[in-house]
């Protein structure tokens, strides 16, 4: 037990020291866990992945993983994956895995190894796209939508494979029959477990809802109940988490539960990935350097290129399918996991299992840097792009002969809202990439504009040079800059005033420095108002008077 611990603090420490090294490189923690693992390896300081220990707590990481994902995918989950999303999931899934087998095959892999492999390839992380598209602030924007909607739809698949995978036993012959058993049982398990979450677990987690540690102590022991049933039945452990997880994936208790869970399940996560880890060993990884970095470079062009090539035939923009092409560069967790449940069932040898996890880690950091500049990365490849978009958009008519306003105001979302309300309509365009907000827009009698200010070609529809005032509400510091250079740029003898937002006082004084005629700040902006008005009325009465006009304003804005 003392030899477990010590162990265990050796490997917990290196990688909370990884971690702090890809934290300052802007990289995703999962690299950590996984150069912990190889670090740990290649020195030979513990038998990491050849303890029972760690081997079991790894199982742990990916049955509670899983539990999280199970979660997660409620009705409401399922219903925004639109047709669009869903035909580019599809679509994505089935030319990345036929050219993805080809190659695998041509580098010598196996048949078996090669659809292991191929597979894995088709799955992009959805845990670095959201960290990503968060911090850019553009989970909103329609190629971040697009890009969401894709990474559930493999979601669903890989999970589907992961559960027919856990029927399979160790060293269980891959068979047609064999295939068809599991995927009966698998489907009475999940119905079994819809049915459960529908009429039964509701009762008893209502009941213990109101005590938080109640709460968890249940959720795991539903877990691991699951656990010793499936496990009965003849699957692996893992798939126990995500049976259970959707279970309660519609109960109300279920963001509260996933929140309890959640620490739990990255600790042990981080021993799934560090013994993952530890089963790379640099002479093994010298023999397949080759196929490591065809199958990266596959990954980082090939996927964007498939993807972009979907979105042009569906009637997308290039730059729309470049920026969805370019967020989906890279191999899942989920692929890992599936990588290590194959070698785990004696499907693949362990060279495939290498190969994967180390173009797993070359896309993941590459990809997260393509994410990141994005945007120039266009700018310098729009011109050979014209083969990936038709005469014929679906995305909108961007009409070069729309009549300029007054005003622009670049983004609709909250701050945008608000300020458009107290407009005139006929001196307003809204420039939007919200689908759902443009069409909101033309209901409400808005002259819109679908697209992104900073592409020049809606900067030029927009007809921004005629204009008198221009107002980004964008929180993105660099779309703020673009914009303000794209206006100095054009030389005009009379340019608009430019009002844009900041988010901290550091970029307020970089806005002004490149030209803004004025800075929003909220917290400048509301304060500064809300002062004004106590002073001028000490007695409080204007309350009363705001309180109204909000609540009027609110109710124009939702309808109600």
């Amino acid at each position: 037990m003392t030899s477990v611990v010590f162990d265990l603090a050796i490997v917990v420490l290196i990688a909370a020291a990884f971690g702090v090294i890809a934290r300052m490189f802007k990289q995703p923690t999962i690299l950590a866990y996984l150069a912990t693992g190889i670090a740990i390896a290649a020195v030979g300081m513990l038998a990491v992945g050849a303890n029972e220990t760690f081997t079991a707590f790894s199982e742990l990481g990916v049955m509670l993983l899983l539990f999280m994902v199970g979660l997660e995918i409620n009705y409401t989950s399922l219903r925004l994956v639109g047709i669009q999303s869903l035909i580019l999931g599809l679509g994505q899934i089935v030319f990345t895995f036929g050219i993805g087998y080809v190659l695998t095959s041509l580098l010598g892999f196996s048949q078996l190894s090669a659809i292991y492999i191929a597979i894995a390839l088709t799955f992009s992380s959805t845990i670095v796209v959201v960290k990503l598209l968060s911090d850019r602030k553009e989970m909103n924007s329609l190629y971040g939508k697009l890009a969401l909607g894709i990474l559930l739809v493999q979601d669903m698949v890989v999970i589907l494979i992961l559960v027919v995978l856990a029927g399979m036993g160790d060293g269980t012959e891959f068979s047609i029959w064999n295939l068809f058993l599991v995927v009966i049982e698998a489907v009475a398990l999940f119905v079994a477990m819809l049915l459960l979450g529908r009429k039964v677990l509701p009762i008893i987690f209502e009941r213990v809802a109101r005590s938080n540690e109640l709460l968890f102590l249940v959720s795991m022991a539903w877990v691991f109940l699951i656990a010793a049933f499936v496990s009965k039945i003849g699957f692996s452990v893992e798939i126990a988490g995500f049976l259970a997880g959707i279970a309660l994936a519609n109960s109300s208790e279920h963001h509260e539960i996933a929140a309890r869970v959640k620490p739990l399940r990255d600790f042990f996560l981080i021993l799934f990935f560090v013994v993952l880890g530890a089963s790379i060993s640099f002479t093994n990884f010298i023999s397949v350097i080759v196929p490591v970095l065809i199958l990266s470079l596959f990954v980082l062009i090939g996927n964007p290129l498939i993807v972009m090539a979907l979105m042009g035939l569906m009637g997308y923009r290039k730059r729309t399918g470049f920026m969805t092409g370019i967020s989906i560069a890279q191999v899942s967790e989920f692929s890992l996991v599936l990588i290590a449940i194959g070698f785990k069932l004696g499907h693949i040898q362990e060279n495939a299992v290498i190969t994967l996890t180390a173009v797993g880690v070359i896309t993941i950091v590459l990809s997260t840097y393509l994410i990141q500049y994005s945007n120039q990365i266009y700018k310098s490849l729009k011109s050979g792009l014209n083969l990936f978009e038709r005469k014929k958009s679906i995305e909108g008519s961007m009409d070069m002969g729309m009549e300029g306003k007054p005003i622009v105001l670049v983004g609709y979302h909250r701050m945008g809202e608000s300020i458009a309300t107290g407009l005139p309509k006929d001196k307003l365009l809204v420039v939007e990439f919200d689908p759902e907000v443009i069409k909101k827009l033309k209901r409400m009698g808005y002259q819109v504009l679908f697209g992104d200010i900073t592409d020049s070609e809606i900067f030029d529809a927009a007809k921004v040079e005629e204009a008198k005032l221009v107002i980004s509400t964008s929180p993105d510091f660099e779309d703020n800059m673009h914009l303000i250079h794209l206006l100095k740029n054009r030389r005009l003898s009379h340019p608009p005033k430019v009002v844009v937002r900041a988010e901290t006082d550091h970029e307020m004084l970089h806005l002004y420095h490149a030209g803004a005629d004025y800075v929003l700040v909220p917290h400048f902006t509301a304060g500064q108002y809300f002062g004004k008005t106590i002073a001028i009325d000490p007695e409080m009465k204007v309350l009363s008077q705001l309180k109204a006009r909000d609540l009027e304003l609110v109710r124009g804005i939702s309808g109600k």
